[in-house]
């Protein structure tokens, strides 16, 4: 068990202070961040799976290098001001669950100190208990041992400590000692953190933060301390998306007085988007629009002849979710049907320019894919480096459109992006994709005749159909329940829960398969990361179908790091 038993504070008498300043604020929050990034891969270590995301530290680091950068040289003499600023700049710099949770905390300390040029210890307590309110709001549903168990006690030992004496360095020790108690009792709380044998890394970033805010305090700050502090402002976190706007693409007004308008997903292999779209529009085919990669498309045609575009396509890999709407119009002129066609194309595309999707891509596969399926925009990251919430609301505003859909595509990112709807004036909408298949499935369902809402609510309930599986390798040993890993073992890893561990990854593969309930399925996906090359995931492929002749197999080369195979079923 690390970090299971609370250091003791001893109560150091040479120092008191009894209010602290704007100036005293911003060095003991330089302090605190330099001590979090000291002991960064410390916490990283602290991950309950064994699998290769153990960013808690460098996420909550990032965090506090966002909110230190405005304040590092400042001269600003209001504590409030300093605390404000701080907020400010942490929300934006936020990373991860536990980033957006400590920004949140500097928040309501924030709030608590508004207003006040200096504090006491009671200010301070007061400052604390708004702290904790606003942490657990962050959440929708709270979970007692992690960093909130740790920002609630640490409030209370605040307020105990503040009434009976008015020194801020008593009140921070005591604040500590709290601290590092409630971090020690969080395998208490939660079990599985009790079975990984670790304490809450969230958790324990907060304590370390204040362990820096009181070495501070008691002279204890060295040149070394002063020196990272200086490092992590020197390189400001970025705030730089990736990726560009891709147009989305409207109806052309076509001029046939008859006609079919004709939708279809093909799936197949090798398919060239260029010359299938060529080819329909020899076929008679007009406002064609055809999008997607080598193994997905999505075709849009105007056509006379249905059946010859629908042969066509049959002849080249699967059809689904076909639609063919009749376009005769029953208007008595040409003239009145004219009229009536073009302000309905207009109208289409007012609403297409109206809306656009925001995804969290890592892979260069997987951002081929995403560009192929019509993103407007894609932020890069994932596992192991989630985007700061600036990213997200950067590349939210920069689009022309006033109503974004995010795909965030990590369950450590969701909440980091729920945080831009109240950031932005745009109406922006949340898809809670935890994984990059249910974010491909969420944009194949995004209609561009659709309204925002229609389009909300059916990418939803497409993400929450895929089944997603991962095989990764486990950075260390553990025992969880009856699994027992060891370092260096292929681990399976089904819609986010530890399942499969083996030292050879074709069981691991086919034992992850089998827990997953394979037989249920049509399609299986397999995406294959940047450690495989294409011949071993079509190896992986051609077993996997000889043990499931009924599936349907696609091989997508997703670039993915630490993740050799992400596989998607539905």
């Amino acid at each position: 068990m690390e970090e299971t038993k609370p250091r003791p504070i001893s109560r150091q008498r040479s120092r008191r202070i009894s209010v602290f300043d704007g100036q005293d604020l911003r060095k003991a929050i330089l302090a605190g961040a330099a001590w979090l990034e000291e002991n960064r891969e410390t916490i990283n270590a602290l991950n309950v799976f064994p699998v290769p995301d153990g960013d808690t530290g460098s996420n909550m680091a990032a965090t506090m290098k966002s909110a230190i950068r405005n304040i590092t040289q400042s001269e600003e003499k209001s504590a409030g001001v300093i605390a404000r600023q701080v907020a400010h700049d942490a929300l934006l710099g936020a990373r991860g669950n536990s980033g957006v949770i400590l920004s949140q905390t500097l928040r309501g300390i924030a709030a608590g100190l508004e207003n006040k040029t200096t504090f006491n210890a009671q200010d301070l307590a007061e400052a604390f208990q708004k702290a904790s309110e606003l942490a657990y709001r962050a959440v929708i549903k709270p979970v007692e041992g992690t960093i909130l168990t740790v920002v609630r006690e640490v409030a209370e030992a605040a307020k105990r400590s503040a009434e009976h004496q008015n020194d801020l360095i008593i009140e921070m020790q005591d604040i500590v000692a709290a601290a590092r108690q409630a971090v020690a009792r969080t395998p208490e709380l939660l079990p599985t953190l009790k079975q990984a044998g670790v304490v809450d890394a969230g958790g324990q970033g907060f304590c370390t933060i204040l362990e820096g805010v009181l070495r501070y305090m008691r002279g204890e700050t060295t040149s070394d301390t002063d020196s990272l502090s200086n490092t992590l402002v020197a390189a400001p976190a970025s705030n730089t998306t990736h990726g560009e706007a891709h147009t989305k693409k409207g109806r052309v007004t076509i001029e046939e007085e008859f006609g079919y308008e004709v939708v279809f997903l093909l799936r197949g292999n090798d398919l060239d988007v260029e010359a299938i779209r060529q080819t329909i529009i020899d076929m008679g085919g007009v406002s064609t629009v055809v999008a997607g990669d080598e193994t997905m498309l999505k075709v849009h045609t105007h056509t006379l002849t249905p059946g010859k575009i629908l042969d066509y396509g049959v002849g080249l890999g699967s059809l689904l979710d076909i639609n063919i709407e009749n376009l005769q119009e029953q208007s008595l002129t040409y003239a009145a049907e004219s009229e009536a066609e073009h302000a309905e194309e207009e109208q289409e595309a007012e609403v297409s320019n109206q809306l656009a999707t925001v995804a969290v891509v890592s892979g260069e596969g997987f951002e081929k894919v995403f560009r192929g399926l019509g993103v407007s925009s894609i932020v890069s990251g994932g596992q192991t480096m989630n985007p700061s919430i600036e990213e997200l609301l950067d590349a939210v505003e920069k689009s022309p459109a006033e109503k974004i859909i995010i795909l965030p595509n990590n369950s450590n990112v969701i909440l980091s992006a729920q945080q831009v709807v109240s950031l932005s004036n745009k109406e922006v909408y949340v898809v809670p994709c935890k994984t990059l298949p249910q974010g491909i499935a969420a944009l194949i369902s995004f209609n561009y005749e659709a309204d925002f809402t229609t389009n909300c609510e059916t990418m939803t309930e497409a993400a929450r159909a895929i089944q997603t599986a991962e095989i990764t390798t486990a950075v260390r040993s553990v025992q969880l329940g009856s699994l027992h890993v060891r370092e260096g073992d292929s681990i399976g890893v089904i819609n986010g829960n530890l399942s499969v561990a083996n030292s050879n990854m074709e069981e691991t593969l086919h034992d992850t398969l089998q827990r997953m309930n394979i037989n249920q399925y049509e399609i299986v996906t397999i995406y294959y990361g940047d450690s495989i090359t294409a011949e071993q995931a079509q190896e992986t492929a051609r077993r996997i179908k000889m043990n499931y002749s009924q599936l349907e197999i696609e091989v997508v080369d997703g670039g993915q790091p630490y993740y050799a195979y992400i596989i998607s079923v539905e």
